[in-house]
C-alpha cells in the first residue's frame, strides 16, 4: 500500500524514479558487503548484495545488460584469484 506499489510499470520516467528510491533503500548498511545495481527492462534499478539475484525475473534483462553482467563476473572472478592468491 506504500507509495512505489502506486507506480506504474507502464511509465519509465516514474519507474526510474522508483527504480532510484529503492536502491537508496536497499543499499546494504555494512560497508564491507559489496553489492551491484541491475538496471531492469522496467525502468527500475535492481540494489542487491546477491540473496535476491534468485528471483529476478530474466524477461526483465535487456541483452545488452546480460552481456554486462558476464563481463562482470569474468573480472570478478580474475580479482578474487588475484586476492586468494595474495600472501596473508
Amino acid at each position: 500500500a506504500g507509495p512505489q506499489q502506486a507506480v506504474s510499470r507502464t511509465l519509465p520516467t516514474s519507474g526510474r524514479v522508483q527504480g532510484m528510491l529503492l536502491r537508496s533503500k536497499s543499499v546494504p548498511q555494512d560497508k564491507t558487503v559489496p553489492f551491484v545495481n541491475i538496471p531492469l527492462a522496467d525502468g527500475q534499478t535492481l540494489c542487491t548484495a546477491g540473496g535476491d539475484l534468485r528471483n529476478i525475473d530474466v524477461q526483465l534483462l535487456n541483452q545488452d545488460t546480460v552481456q554486462h553482467i558476464h563481463n562482470l563476473v569474468s573480472e570478478l572472478t580474475v580479482l578474487c584469484g588475484k586476492a586468494t592468491a595474495k600472501p596473508s
